[in-house]
This record gives structure tokens, C-alpha cells and sequence, in this order.
């Protein structure tokens, strides 16, 4: 779907806002509260086919956070509809039940009824818990849950900074690497989190050293991009992990940072290195035969590994939907709102499913669609609802800052 006037005018903003308002509340979340709500077990079945039936009852506990992270989110700054907050409640007394494990790490991933199948050595199905439980207390007011946030926030601080606890990809003696996931994970689990703490002091420490983390070890200015993997002193190691770029990670990484600069009283040096990353990596992902966002690019210009590397994923374009749109907002470049119609158009082209609604999620390199699952243990109601709901309060912040002349102020 084509934006025209795109962000030049009041009236191509409204048209925009719509869209992404629309969608949100009359598309995507009631697919997924229609589909996945599980009443009889609890939490959601997000492994769902393209019209919403589940094809699979599993459930992977981070997309348990994720959903319960958004209901809590819009209940708070969209609307106080209950259900909402009954279905977050719903998500939250699920993870509590069985998204533990006795030494207090969590499960990635449980049977229909809680039983645990698997446990990985990350801290994402952590991180996205904090987010739910911090967002849950500040929709209900569940003291339990702001305590509950932080005590697990606290375990991923402690798995990550002592040695051993979380077992290495690679054996160290003979190499060791780390990923920007970390880092990127980091900065937006603490914004989360400082939303409903009285002193930000100490999350804004974790945000400041997340993010000199992938200034000092991540950015390469010799490649003019961000890289996936590095040793853990930065340096660049020469095999295919250590060449890789992830677009769509770095990406998100960028909009994390620039959001950052705006909490920072718009601190300049913060807004120009999210820009930077954002400039970079939206000229390193953008397929420039058929549209889109690639999946893996190699930084040397060497093939790269994984076999998915040229298919289109929906949350790359998710992320840089959100991150084109804050920084034309935030500097009034059009090269950024140039970045945001092109991106949003292909996407809404090639994603959208008009039959039965959400998005589809795995795309060959020239937008046929590669399987038709709306749901799985990896795609479920974030990335897409979030780059709505963010999106959507954007335009109506930049609708507020317009003139009456109907043009937007720069």
C-alpha cells in the first residue's frame, strides 16, 4: 500500500497514522486474541497456520512475553479495555508457572500444557520476561511484577558477567566470539525496565555500556557497517560468523539508540551514532535487485553460510519501518522519509496477507511468499504489532508538532 502524500503534508501523516492505527487494533491483535489464547492451559498457541489455526501447541516462553509485554503496553498507552489486561494477566500467570526452571534460569520453549522441552543458552527468553513483567506492573499496578522484573533483570546481569554460567558457543581455547544480540537486547530490556523504577541511575549505566559496546567493538568504520559477531575484545575475525551482518539486527540497534537520545534530552552524539548505524546498514541490507531487506550479508562480499541468507524476513523491514520514520522525525532529512515509503511499500506489498490478515513471515529474495504460517517458535504478535503501535505514536506526535500551514515544521 503506497502513501501518497507520504510525510510531506498533515493529510499523507493522517493516511499513515491510519494505517498503522488500523491495523494494530483492527487487524493484528484481534487475529491473534481470536487465535491464540489457549483458556484451557493457559498462555498463548502462537505456532499458528495462515488462517490462525494451530498447527502446533508448543510454546516458546519468550513469545509468552512478548504478547504479554504488548497487551500491557497498548492497555497502558492506548486504552484501558480490560481485556487486554485480563489476557496480560493471563500471559503473566503462565510464565510464573512453568517458565522456570529450579535454578532460576528460564525455558525457551514448553509443551501445550507447561512441561519443559528445551532450554537455551541465551537470555532472551529472560529479557523478553522482564519486559512483560516491568509493562504488566505499570498497566496493573502489581507490585509483585515490578519486583518479579527486576529479580530477573538481576539474573541476566549476573549470567552474563560470570564466566561459566552460560555455556560457550565456541570452545574458548581456541576461539571465542560474542554477538551484537547482547548488547542490542540489553538497551531495550532497561528501557523497559526504568519505566516502572524510581531511580533510572543504575539501568541507565547498563544502557550506557550496551551501547559503548557496539560503538567500540561492533562498528566497523573501515566497512561502513556493524557486524553480527565479534572476539570479545572487538577485533574482526575472518571466518564466515565473523564476517556476517545481520541488517535487521543492527537496525533495531539503531532506532534502540536513537530512542535513547530522545529520553537523553536529545543528545546529539547519541542521535548521530544511531543515524550512522541506520545509514550503514539500510545501504547494506537493501536488495537492490528486487526490493527489500536480505536477510545476511557478508562484509567482504564472500557468500555467506546460511542457506536463508537472501529470503526476506518480516521484522527486518519491522525495525527499519520504525527506524526510518524516528529519524526522519527527529532530523527532518527526507533521505529518511525517502528510506521509510520505500521500505513500508514493499513491505505492505509483499508481507500483507489481504485474505487473512497479519503478515506473512518468510519471503523468497523476490517477495513470493515462502510459507504461509503466521506463527511459529520465532514469529508471533511483537515485532509487527510493535512497529504499528510505535509507528502510529510517531505520526501523531509529528501531527502534533504541524503547523497550520499543514506543512511539518523541521
Amino acid at each position: 500500500m503506497s502513501i501518497d502524500p507520504h510525510l510531506s503534508s498533515t493529510a499523507g501523516i493522517e493516511a499513515l497514522k491510519k494505517v498503522y492505527r488500523d491495523g494494530l487494533l483492527n487487524d493484528t491483535l484481534p487475529f491473534w486474541i481470536k487465535h491464540s489464547v489457549d483458556r484451557k492451559y493457559g498462555g498463548f498457541t502462537i505456532c499458528l497456520d495462515r488462517d490462525g489455526t494451530v498447527i502446533d501447541t508448543d510454546k516458546g516462553i519468550w513469545s509468552q512475553g512478548r504478547f504479554t509485554w504488548l497487551l500491557s503496553t497498548i492497555y497502558s498507552e492506548v486504552e484501558k479495555n480490560p481485556e487486554w489486561l485480563e489476557l496480560a494477566k493471563h500471559g503473566i500467570d503462565f510464565i510464573r508457572k512453568y517458565g522456570f526452571d529450579d535454578d532460576g534460569r528460564m525455558f525457551f520453549s514448553v509443551t501445550q500444557s507447561g512441561k519443559p522441552l528445551r532450554k537455551r543458552r541465551y537470555i532472551f527468553s529472560e529479557s523478553f520476561t522482564v519486559a512483560a513483567f516491568a509493562a504488566y506492573a505499570k498497566a496493573s499496578g502489581d507490585a509483585q511484577a515490578k519486583e518479579d522484573a527486576l529479580s530477573v533483570f538481576r539474573l541476566m546481569q549476573r549470567h552474563l558477567s560470570e564466566p561459566g554460567l552460560l555455556p560457550p558457543k565456541l570452545i574458548p581455547e581456541t576461539r571465542s566470539m560474542k554477538g551484537l544480540a547482547v548488547p542490542m537486547i540489553m538497551i531495550v530490556t532497561a528501557q523497559i525496565l526504568r519505566e516502572v523504577l524510581d531511580d533510572p541511575q543504575e539501568l541507565n549505566q547498563v544502557i550506557d555500556d550496551s551501547i559503548s559496546e557496539i560503538e567500540q567493538d561492533f562498528m566497523k568504520p573501515e566497512f561502513k557497517a556493524v557486524l553480527e559477531s565479534v572476539a570479545p575484545n572487538g577485533d574482526f575475525s575472518d571466518h564466515f560468523d565473523g564476517r556476517m551482518l545481520c541488517p535487521g539486527h543492527a537496525i533495531e540497534a539503531a532506532w534502540f539508540i536513537l530512542k535513547e537520545s530522545v529520553y537523553r534530552n536529545h543528545d546529539s552524539r547519541l542521535r548521530q551514532l544511531g543515524l550512522t548505524i541506520l545509514d550503514w546498514m539500510l545501504e547494506w541490507g537493501w536488495d537492490q535487485e528486487y526490493g527489500g531487506i536480505l536477510y545476511y550479508r557478508d562484509v567482504k562480499g564472500l557468500p555467506v553460510q546460511e542457506y536463508w541468507q537472501d529470503m526476506k524476513f518480516w521484522w527486518p523491514h519491522n525495525e527499519a519501518i520504525i527506524a526510518t520514520l524516528l529519524a526522519w522525525q527527529l532530523t527532518g532529512d527526507e533521505k529518511y522519509s525517502r528510506w521509510h515509503t520505500q521500505v513500508h511499500d514493499w513491505a505492505y506489498e509483499y508481507f500483507a496477507d489481504p485474505e487473512h490478515g497479519e503478515w506473512f513471515g518468510y519471503l523468497h529474495r523476490d517477495g513470493r511468499v515462502s510459507v504461509p504460517i503466521k506463527g511459529n517458535l520465532w514469529k508471533g504478535p511483537f515485532h509487527f504489532p510493535r512497529m504499528q503501535l510505535v509507528c502510529w505514536q510517531l505520526l501523531q506526535e509529528a501531527l502534533g508538532q504541524a503547523n497550520g500551514s499543514g506543512q511539518v515544521p523541521r
